[in-house]
């Protein structure tokens, strides 16, 4: 099977960053993380990623008069780079549709909250303060709209009584480190299929009238 050659995008420090990383050391595992591209010199997983041995690169939305320019600057970087799967972790600017078309079905996201629910910030605040039972992380397909595209996985922890933002958030943490990666794995492994706008994840192919092709 070949390796799927994977880039990641982060603004910050990059904590799922870092689990994809460890997941793509084990033996065995069918993905190779070729780059991670931050748009902030000062990202502190830069370092990590150098650390790692992982090749990196700046590309400052500030030195671009407008988004279009930063995103072909971009996307240049990543064809270089010879990416073929994008995981955006951490990663503080949104995309214009050009950008996720062009990338569209190879760029996914993972965000602190159960999908369609809680998009954009503060979740696990507004979480507590609507006192749902559960909370959790969903990794999606990137679609134009903040927040939205077709789900892959998710997984739920429970929201105690007593949980403040920063408890809950620890705990969601936890398992974004572990469906970040599986969501990888099953990409690379060819399990993976959209149709019309829903995941499907299986040894399965689509439905025949599908014209979408396994990622």
């Amino acid at each position: 099977m070949a390796v799927l050659k994977v880039a990641i995008l982060i603004s910050g420090r990059g904590s799922n960053m870092q689990a994809l990383i460890d997941a793509a050391h084990q033996p065995g595992y069918p993905a190779k993380i070729v780059c991670v591209i931050s748009n902030l010199a000062e990202a502190e997983g830069l370092t990590k990623a150098s650390k790692n041995n992982i090749p990196i690169a700046i590309v400052n939305h500030r030195d671009f008069k407008n988004r279009e320019l930063f995103e072909h600057e971009l996307d240049k970087r990543l064809k270089d780079f010879g990416a073929e799967l994008i995981c955006l972790a951490g990663f503080m600017r949104l995309l214009t549709p050009w950008f996720v078309e062009r990338w569209r079905d190879k760029l996914i996201n993972i965000h602190p909250s159960l999908l369609p629910s809680y998009p954009g910030l503060d979740t696990h605040k507004r979480a507590i303060a609507e006192g749902v039972k559960f909370a959790g992380c969903t990794v999606h397909f990137v679609r134009a709209e903040m927040d939205h595209g077709p789900i892959i996985i998710q997984a739920a922890v429970p929201v105690y009584p007593d949980d403040s933002e920063e408890t809950l958030a620890a705990r969601v943490l936890k398992i974004e480190h572990r469906i970040y990666p599986d969501t990888v794995l099953a990409i690379a492994e060819g399990r993976v299929n959209v149709y019309q706008e829903r995941v499907f994840i299986a040894d399965s192919v689509p439905p025949r009238e599908s014209s979408i092709n396994p990622i």
